[in-house]
């Protein structure tokens, strides 16, 4: 059997790709991205065969030769892309992104999370930015556990899956203390925000939504609807710990959109108190299991 010639081999396919990204605009990213993980494959065969210490020979000669942008850093980059995304579910994602996005995700120990990312990062449509916004605020570690196992096993997920906790909310006032009428307002100020840290597809459609009950007419902080999951979803905010009368209070609210508001094809309204600190105790004595209790930070 003929020996590979590692080095030749690396050297080519990157003068193929620097030729390649001249004259093929529309499709460079892609193939720029598949030339690396092919890269990858051959950096992590040599260096099973001859020690790490070839990687970095390599990288002397190919900044020579070939480019001062192909350095150790950036073939020790090409070589994880290989080994993070030689499973082949999400070598089948590989060309859906950028060489840049890709960047990004490497800095990720747990390949569950680099699937999260790239999976909303194409239904989203994210820049590498938004990207490494996302990345920055921990997105993925603020999900519910049970909801990371949904992903992992690709079961089906509820409207409720994807709410972050703590949610995070861009404090522009610059004040630590607020009052809810503030926390509101940071809230609207950025309200698509806000949005996604709940999931994705939600609608808004008020904010001190005027309902009666009695005589009495009572304002809900927030009000949303799930395109997804085609549900009406009452917010309370409060800038307290949680109390069990908040409880009672969205209760009241979630009955008044089911009776009044919801139709007959439409699923059941959720609430969600989003509060500065939960209280492990009352979550435990709620048997309402359309209430869903998070924190927010401020930041």
């Amino acid at each position: 059997m003929k020996s590979i010639n590692y080095y030749d081999e690396i050297k080519n396919r990157l003068i193929d790709n620097e030729i390649y990204s001249k004259i093929k605009d529309y499709s460079k990213e892609r193939n720029k991205v598949l030339t690396y993980f092919e890269i990858g494959k051959l950096l992590n065969e040599a260096g099973s065969k001859y020690g790490e210490s070839i990687i970095k020979k390599y990288s002397l000669q190919l900044m020579a030769e070939v480019g001062r942008k192909y350095n150790y850093r950036t073939l020790y980059r090409m070589r994880k892309l290989y080994n993070v995304f030689s499973n082949e579910k999400l070598t089948t994602l590989l060309s859906k992104l950028t060489w840049s996005h890709y960047l990004q995700l490497l800095t990720l120990k747990n390949n569950h999370e680099i699937n999260y990312y790239i999976n909303i990062s194409i239904k989203q449509n994210l820049g590498v930015r938004e990207l490494a916004t996302k990345i920055k605020s921990k997105e993925y570690e603020r999900l519910d556990n049970n909801t990371k196992n949904k992903l992992i096993n690709n079961e089906d997920t509820s409207v409720s899956d994807f709410i972050k906790n703590p949610i995070v909310i861009k404090n522009t006032f610059g004040n630590e203390v607020i009052s809810e009428k503030v926390l509101q307002q940071l809230i609207l100020e950025d309200i698509s925000g806000f949005m996604k840290e709940l999931g994705s597809g939600f609608c808004f459609i008020d904010n001190e939504y005027k309902i009666k009950l009695g005589d009495r007419y009572n304002y809900i902080d927030i009000l949303l609807y799930s395109i997804k999951f085609k549900c009406y979803v009452v917010i309370e905010l409060k800038i307290t710990g949680l109390k069990s009368e908040y409880i009672g209070q969205i209760t009241k609210y979630m009955n008044y959109i089911d009776k009044n508001i919801k139709t007959i094809d439409e699923g059941k309204t959720i609430g969600i108190i989003i509060c500065k600190k939960n209280n492990k105790f009352v979550i435990e004595y709620s048997s309402d299991s359309r209430i869903f209790f998070k924190e927010f930070v401020l930041v």
